[in-house]
């Protein structure tokens, strides 16, 4: 039994082949367990506490400190072996490439946790949505900076010669910006965005043909929730190019009523009807005061009233148009104001 886990196998013996085989799995195993503690003992010990800063450390290290123990487990595993040179260069290299990413995947959990639970719920107590708006666009360049420098970082440590790197890159960056141009001209619309705060968020607008409710601005688009309940994505670009409205601005929603009522009607029954309509408008509280009522004309087939009001901004824009004119039709028929409808008269003339 001695003499066979002594052969050579690829340069090392099949004891040695064994031994770091039961490292490898044993850093797996182990970094299960330590997981299994995370979810079943430690952080509902830190639920308990009144604290939150232990239930956020645990949420940030837990997944990266049991990858870096696994990926140590097979460093260890591995660097015992006989390798050539060569080949036991690669694996350092990438192991120490591996850990390096998993520690800037550390920071940007910290950091993205740290504006989750004290930049968010401070913007979301202030008036001003404006950082409700930009804290998101805040955290994602943070996290892409974050990651950018730990990948440069962990070329470096890797043996790669990161300078030369960066100079290809500078090279190539005018390629790049050609190719990304429309990208680069969304990230300033992007900006427009928030410096002329045309809208905000959950605004309703008009757009590039598109009529709904702002739900996210983001870094290259801006996301909106069509009034058919379809959410669109709209490259920013288009607000610095495109007119934009905003309904929401409005300070109240003009609503225009043509009636007409037959010719049967007299000037009394005219007066009458106006006074309905001007009464039925200051009786609904989310009509504002400021409405029009005229006799506007004679038609073909009906003597016309021209009612213009005006819904509030609090008020519900269709349960508004329903309660006035059903009160309309109500108060008209009580009255015996008749609506009229095309209609003709033939006269029959003998001779």
């Amino acid at each position: 039994m001695t003499d066979w886990l002594s052969k050579d196998f690829y340069n090392n013996s099949i004891e040695n082949w064994a031994f770091s085989l039961i490292l490898i799995i044993g850093a797996f195993i182990i970094g299960k367990v330590i997981l299994w503690l995370f979810t079943n003992v430690i952080k509902k010990a830190a639920e308990k506490t009144k604290t939150k800063a232990d239930d956020i450390i645990l949420n940030i290290i837990e997944k990266p400190a049991i990858f870096i123990i696994t990926i140590i487990g097979i460093w260890l595993g591995l660097y015992r072996l006989n390798f050539s040179p060569s080949l036991k260069g690669f694996i350092q290299h990438g192991m120490i490439l591996l850990i390096t990413l998993t520690i800037t995947w550390l920071i940007v959990r910290l950091v993205s946790e740290i504006i989750e639970q004290y930049l968010v719920p401070i913007a979301q107590k202030s008036e001003n949505d404006l950082d409700d708006q930009i804290i998101p666009i805040i955290k994602k360049g943070l996290k892409l900076g974050i990651w950018v420098l730990g990948s440069i970082v962990a070329l470096n440590n890797a043996g790669f010669n990161v300078g030369a790197l960066i100079a290809g890159l500078g090279i190539g960056g005018l390629a790049f910006a050609m190719a990304a141009k429309d990208s680069i001209s969304n990230i300033f619309g992007g900006i427009t965005i928030f410096a002329d705060r045309h809208f905000r968020l959950n605004d309703r607008i008009k757009v590039a043909g598109y009529d709904g409710s702002v739900k996210d601005i983001g870094i290259r688009s801006t996301r909106l929730q069509t009034l058919e309940g379809r959410m669109v994505s709209i490259p920013n670009s288009k607000f610095t190019d495109t007119l934009v409205e905003n309904v929401t601005s409005e300070p109240t929603r003009k609503v225009v009523l043509n009636l007409g009522l037959t010719y049967d009607t007299d000037h009394k029954q005219m007066n009458k009807a106006i006074e309905i309509l001007k009464d039925i408008a200051n009786s609904n509280e989310s009509v504002d005061g400021n409405f029009k009522i005229a006799f506007s004309g004679f038609g073909d087939f009906s003597l016309n009233i021209l009612f213009i009001y005006y819904i509030t901004k609090e008020g519900d824009i269709l349960m508004t148009q329903n309660d006035m004119n059903m009160s309309i039709l109500e108060r008209f028929n009580n009255e015996n104001l008749e609506f009229a409808f095309p209609t003709q008269t033939i006269y029959n003339i003998k001779s």
